[in-house]
């Protein structure tokens, strides 16, 4: 898939609990991607030969591999490259400025 192709790729946005319900429960919002939402939204990598958001990351995730492993569907795979510099990954996942750090550049 070319570079243009993967620009043209919709972001896959996170299902959320309706508003209705999360206003009388103390549930997650967020409802996380499903693993086929989250290879979409994979797909969506440019892979840049000089990654921001590698650099951009504070615990430097090795974000490409991770992409790369799970645009392929490989979850283990993906959080095994995770889980070598972020040993908390869902914490930092809650508190990451993704969108000003990695997609916003």
């Amino acid at each position: 898939m070319t570079r243009q192709e993967r620009m043209k790729i919709p972001r896959q946005e996170m299902p959320l609990q309706d508003k209705l319900i999360r206003r009388c429960n103390f549930e997650e919002v967020s409802l996380g991607l499903s693993e086929d939402l989250a290879i979409k939204e994979a797909e969506r990598c440019l892979q840049c030969k000089k990654p921001k958001c590698v650099e951009g990351c504070p615990v430097g995730v090795l974000i490409p591999q991770f992409i790369k492993a799970l645009r392929k569907g490989d979850i283990n795979e993906a959080i095994r490259v995770m889980k070598i510099k972020n040993n908390l990954p869902a914490v930092c996942g809650r508190v990451c400025p993704q969108e000003n750090q990695c997609e916003g550049n």
